[in-house]
């Protein structure tokens, strides 16, 4: 898997979400079409491993988290920037998600939360705010931002 194969995998996706709202019924047609059993899920999740693996993926760190921007909000992933995080029994920074957030919660131990979802999808709607947090051991995290936008708080 090479970068360029992960942006065309990644617009297969995006593909599906251009101009859908993200609420929580956005979630559950993620979870009915690519539940964590899926074939996609199982694509996406070795892609992931397999980029931070080769270390173009999660390529920085800061106060225990490995993380990365892989794309910024491109046409060719229909305006979504591309995230991914490994965590570990850890809550990262507060921020908001001004337009939402839509992520792919992929856990690396077994019982690995994400905010407490298990695998699988969860989305933060437009004005939106947390504090990320891994718990019950480790997982990777691909977050996809409308327009990239985030915005980091002392919250």
């Amino acid at each position: 898997m090479s970068p360029h194969e992960f942006q065309r995998l990644i617009a297969g996706v995006t593909a599906q979400l251009d101009g859908r709202p993200l609420d929580d019924s956005l979630a559950a047609w993620l979870n009915d079409i690519w539940p964590a059993d899926s074939p996609t899920f199982r694509e996406l999740a070795n892609a992931c491993r397999s980029g931070v693996a080769e270390g173009w993926l999660c390529s920085r760190e800061a106060g225990g988290i490995r993380y990365g921007r892989i794309f910024k909000a491109l046409p060719d992933t229909h305006g979504f920037s591309v995230d991914v995080v490994d965590m570990r029994d850890i809550a990262g920074p507060h921020h908001v998600h001004p337009h939402g957030e839509i992520d792919l919660v992929m856990p690396l131990t077994d019982g690995a939360t994400f905010d407490g979802h298990p695998a699988g999808w969860c989305v933060y709607g437009p004005g939106s705010a947390h504090r990320p947090t891994v718990a019950n051991g480790q997982a990777l995290v691909l977050y996809l931002l409308p327009q990239g936008a985030i915005e980091f708080t002392t919250a």
